[in-house]
C-alpha cells in the first residue's frame, strides 16, 4: 500500500545538541512501548513535534525519551528531567 503524502525531507538535527543533553541529563534514547506507564508530559522542540503530527514519527524529549506524541500533554505532570534540562537552557537554546 502506497501513500500519496508528500514525504519530507529532514536533514539530521546537530548532533551536538543532542550529545549535550544526553552528557547532562545520563539518559539515553529509548523507544516508548506506548504503554503510558509512566504519565508525564515532555519536553521537545516545536518543530519536532510539528513533524511527528504530520510524519507520525518519534521524536526524543530532553530528557532523551523516544515516543509518538499521541496524548493530550495538559494531563500529565511535566516530566522532572525534561524540566530541569528546560531551565538550564540559555534563551535562543531551543534547538
Amino acid at each position: 500500500m502506497t501513500s500519496d503524502a508528500p514525504v519530507i525531507d529532514r536533514p539530521d538535527a546537530d548532533t551536538s545538541v543532542d550529545d549535550a543533553f544526553r552528557e547532562l541529563t545520563g539518559f539515553e534514547e529509548q523507544l516508548d512501548d506506548g504503554s503510558d506507564k509512566e504519565r508525564f508530559s515532555h519536553y521537545a522542540s516545536k518543530d519536532d513535534i510539528v513533524r511527528a503530527a504530520v510524519e507520525g514519527v518519534a521524536i526524543v524529549a530532553l530528557c532523551g525519551k523516544k515516543w509518538r506524541p499521541q496524548r493530550d500533554p495538559s494531563r500529565f505532570p511535566v516530566c522532572p528531567t525534561c524540566r530541569e534540562v528546560f531551565e538550564q537552557m540559555k534563551p535562543g537554546d531551543e534547538g
